[in-house]
């Protein structure tokens, strides 16, 4: 298990909010930064978890992303497979979500089963 501090506290906390909010009925999906390449706005472990009804707690990216991140997130609650997502400089979606800090950051968005 990664542990890191977020906006939240340890990254355990946050896994057991995650499962909290699981064992009372919500779909949730856990989104972790896997890797980062240059200037990135949180570094590799952190992590953001968000239910069906778009409770957040958490950070991947310090804002610039999250809303992209819990795009996905919707979608992997509602069936869709895990999936790896890269946000750079170079991308232009970095720049549509605001991710101009000059790196690159993968993320890893996941249910929590």
């Amino acid at each position: 298990m990664v542990k890191q501090e977020n906006m939240t506290g340890g990254g355990e906390d946050l896994l057991a909010e995650a499962l909290r909010w699981r064992d009372e009925g919500h779909a949730v999906a856990l989104a972790t930064v896997v890797s980062t390449w240059g200037s990135s706005p949180r570094p590799v472990g952190s992590q953001l978890i968000v239910d069906d009804g778009l409770r957040l707690q958490g950070s991947v990216s310090g804002g610039c992303i999250e809303g992209a991140v819990v795009h996905e997130a919707q979608a992997i609650m509602g069936g869709a497979p895990a999936k790896l997502l890269e946000f750079g400089v170079s991308d232009e979606q970095a720049w549509e979500v605001g991710l101009a800090c000059g790196g690159t950051i993968q993320v890893f968005v996941e249910a929590v089963e």
